[in-house]
């Protein structure tokens, strides 16, 4: 080895060794730097929520992130709000647009992504003990910020003099028992922080290059570092401004005390929501967050939270999909009781969930593709009268046995619902949930009746709603939707014809979690049974069962059920079912009560007396009363005597869903769905409820089916107290 040789390459070595050193030093200072801003941001951020702890919030500080062995989470809190997953940013000069967040020209969504990713993963956690998904939160605090309030993706981006009014203005959501059992699972899911990072002095030997002999001309290394800029060597940092340190964000002032008992009011102020918004059943919340592979099925008897989970569905595919969700049902006033609870429910999806009936859904499809159509119902009726007056009047079908409604039904839901178009096809059709059978003769009476009502309705220019519905599922099938609705949610499916299926069914096809089927098919109310084989709908494989009743007590639905315990149906799935039991019944409470009036004077009088009595109970008002009725004539009796006894009355009919201190008055078809503390049944005759089943022919047999279908429907309106009052 040439002399000075070894002394070279010692230097070189020492050289990198230091070289390796200040680049360790540079990453613990610039660590340093973060930890300990990341400390003074923290304890900024706990200062400023600290105020929670005095109104019944939890602040879990420095806790595990789960799954992690070292990442932290820097504040959980829990309390009247739900649970807030809070993490600190010192980030100077943000910039959100587009749903994605930059850091001066750095796009640090991913990390905001990995906290939204948290929350959900806490939201299954916290579902094990019936906390809805919408009530967990992801929150990003900029430190030394103020007036900010913006969203990225499923986090909340706020300011440091902001978190505390987010929190607090959602008001009380849950109550303390409830705040009780979600912290406990939180203490569990989000456990103390273990040992502070390791430091390590030792760092390994550097590798060096061969040693090679100098080349002629080659400069000597001082040479180099005699050229560098401002004598700092190439490759390394300067020491004087260390690599990854962050500049401290300057602090901005705390929140006066009046700031604070301002924010603190506005949440108590905040009109609390009902216990079903922010708290389920485990298995309920199970099911409003799981994923199926297509359409899919949630069914279960009365009383078992079948729309509470629908809504918390709808609200949930909003949240963690692109595009807007539809929720749908048969009945016209319902999606705007829905729409009310809603925006209570889950007040930062509303604008991404849209309520409508199936009918007005129908409409828009036509409308935005310019497809002529006219709804009038004079017309419509004149061209019925028109029809039956050309085809069945006097003919085999025009008997005592059944009125024309019944054959009104008949085309509507059987012929037209169903979507058939040819004789061949009624022909053979096997006439799901109508027990009357028809023979050749009937049946071509009433293909011909249909065939007559649509030249009539032709000739005056107008179409019927399941003329709306057909139209508006072939224009689908002409020209597919595409990306309107992420999801379709449809409540009391049972109640929809095959064609509104295969309508509703085209809007998302069969994508994941696409569409949701939600009903019962004990409590079918209308005919013209169909299967989900017949519309193109398979569900195999996706169905759930809820068999927890938490709306009745024992003694109402024992009383309710003893109407259809012989009843079987047609389910939509292709079986011959007698209606699902509930597994258990949460709650008990006085029996039902049950009067025979002499005449329907006496019934209107003892209706009256009975409103007055059960709000004289401590917690009921006007406003939980539900009085119900199976006809318009029912309704039009009981409204015209609450009124002239000076009790405030609403119909269902204008009911939109808005608290109101009156008394319920409807259907009890336009009562599917709600519920309420009290009801009271007002139109019922007697021989109804004592008629045996196997003394009656086909024809009857039918009608009383219908009849208590829609009684037991009624009953199970009721949570708390029940009347029934017959003639």
């Amino acid at each position: 080895m040439p002399a000075g040789d070894s002394a070279g390459q010692e230097a070189s070595r020492q050289l990198a060794l230091a070289a390796a050193h200040d680049k360790a030093a540079s990453a613990a200072r610039a660590a340093a730097s973060r930890y300990g801003l990341a400390s003074v941001t923290e304890q900024r951020t706990a200062a400023a929520l600290a105020p929670l702890a005095g109104a019944g919030y939890h602040l879990l500080a420095d806790r595990q992130w789960p799954g992690s062995r070292r990442a932290q989470v820097d504040m959980v809190v829990v309390g009247p709000a739900g649970v807030f997953v809070v993490d600190t940013k010192a980030w100077a000069d943000v910039t959100i647009a587009g749903d994605r967040i930059h850091r001066g020209q750095e796009d640090v969504t991913d990390e905001l992504m990995a906290l939204a990713d948290l929350a959900y993963r806490t939201e299954g956690e916290l579902a094990e003990v019936g906390l809805a998904p919408g009530e967990v939160h992801a929150m990003a605090v900029l430190a030394g910020r103020t007036g900010v309030d913006e969203r990225v993706g499923p986090v909340q981006v706020v300011g440091e003099r902001d978190a505390l009014r987010q929190i607090a203005r959602r008001g009380a959501r849950l109550g303390p028992a409830q705040v009780d059992v979600v912290l406990a699972r939180c203490l569990e899911w989000f456990r103390h922080v273990g040992d502070a990072a390791p430091i390590s002095t030792t760092l390994l030997e550097p590798v060096l290059p061969a040693p090679r002999a100098p080349q002629p001309g080659t400069p000597h290394p001082a040479d180099d570092r005699e050229r560098d800029h401002g004598g700092v060597h190439h490759g390394f940092p300067d020491p004087r401004v260390p690599r990854g340190v962050t500049t401290p964000v300057p602090p901005v002032p705390p929140l006066s005390e009046e700031e604070v008992r301002s924010a603190l009011l506005t949440g108590l102020m905040a009109a609390p929501v009902e216990e079903w918004m922010a708290f389920l059943h485990p298995a309920q919340a199970r099911v409003v967050r799981r994923s199926y592979n297509g359409p899919a099925r949630i069914r279960g008897s009365a009383g078992t939270g079948k729309t509470v989970v629908g809504l918390h569905r709808a609200a949930y595919l909003a949240r963690t999909r692109q595009g807007k969700v539809l929720v749908t049902t048969y009945i016209r006033t319902l999606p705007d009781v829905l729409r009310q609870q809603l925006t209570r429910l889950a007040p930062d999806v509303v604008d991404r969930v849209e309520l409508a009936g199936v009918h007005e859904t129908a409409k828009r499809i036509l409308e935005e593709r310019g497809v002529e159509h006219r709804i009038d119902g004079r017309k419509i009726a004149s061209a019925w009268t028109a029809a039956w007056g050309r085809v069945a009047g006097g003919s085999v079908i025009d008997t005592d046995r059944h009125e024309q409604d019944y054959w009104h039904d008949e085309v509507s839901y059987v012929i037209k619902g169903r979507g058939l178009t040819r004789w061949e096809q009624y022909a053979e059709l096997p006439r799901l949930g109508r027990r009357h059978r028809l023979g050749p003769h009937q049946r071509r009476v009433v293909w011909e009746l249909y065939e007559a009502y649509q030249e009539e309705l032709a000739n005056r220019g107008v179409h019927d709603f399941a003329d709306q519905i057909a139209l508006a599922e072939a224009e689908l099938r002409r020209e597919p939707m595409t990306g309107r609705y992420t999801a379709v949610v449809v409540d009391e499916a049972q109640d929809l014809t095959c064609v509104m299926i295969r309508m509703l069914h085209a809007l998302v096809g069969d994508v994941p979690d696409g569409l949701t089927l939600i009903g019962d098919g004990q409590q079918t109310i209308y005919p013209g049974g169909f299967t989900l084989a017949e519309a193109g709908v398979s569900v195999a494989g996706r169905g759930t069962v809820l068999d927890v009743n938490y709306r009745n007590t024992r003694e109402i639905l024992q009383f309710a059920s003893m109407l259809v315990r012989d009843d079987e149906f047609a389910d939509i799935e292709g079986t011959t079912a007698r209606g699902d039991r509930p597994a258990q019944v949460e709650r008990s409470g006085p029996k039902p009560v049950y009067v025979r009036c002499a005449t329907e004077a006496d019934r209107q009088r003892r209706l009256v007396l009975r409103v007055h009595e059960v709000v004289a109970e401590v917690g009921t008002n006007f406003g939980d009363v539900g009085v119900l009725s199976l006809s318009r004539r029912g309704v039009e009796a009981a409204t015209e005597s609450l009124r002239k006894a000076g009790v405030p009355v609403v119909n269902l009919e204008q009911y939109d869903g808005v608290p109101v201190n009156r008394v319920k008055v409807g259907t009890v078809k336009r009562a599917k769905g709600l519920e309420f503390k009290q009801v009271l049944v007002v139109d019922p005759y007697a021989s109804w409820l004592t008629e045996k089943p196997e003394e009656l022919d086909d024809v009857d047999r039918e009608r009383r089916d219908f009849r208590l279908r829609e009684l037991y429907v009624a009953m199970t309106r009721a949570r708390d107290g029940l009347w029934v009052a017959s003639i």
